[in-house]
């Protein structure tokens, strides 16, 4: 399996797993009914996001690092550290 294939699939993978987690976030607040602990659930996730974004975003540059030149890697892991300084 070629690095490329390796690293797509493991952001896919990633990816999932995320969306595995939303779901069953938003279906364990249905089950609970209750805003306090709909609140507590939705303040796991803002904790996850961010290191699922962190994670597919390594991933994604570890792939792209034999392809692209040091500058333009540093560029794009600049502006994800951006991202999560706007964000805060």
């Amino acid at each position: 399996m070629t690095t490329e294939l390796r690293a797509v699939l493991t952001m896919a993978l990633l990816r999932l797993i995320a969306g595995t987690i939303e779901i069953s976030a938003g279906l364990l607040m249905l089950k609970f009914g209750r805003v306090q602990t709909a609140l507590k659930i939705n303040s796991m996730l803002g904790l996850i996001g961010p290191i699922i974004l962190t994670l597919v975003g390594t991933v994604g540059l570890i792939g792209l690092s034999n392809q692209l030149s040091w500058s333009k890697l540093l560029v794009t892991a600049l502006g994800v550290l951006l991202i999560f300084l706007g964000t805060r």
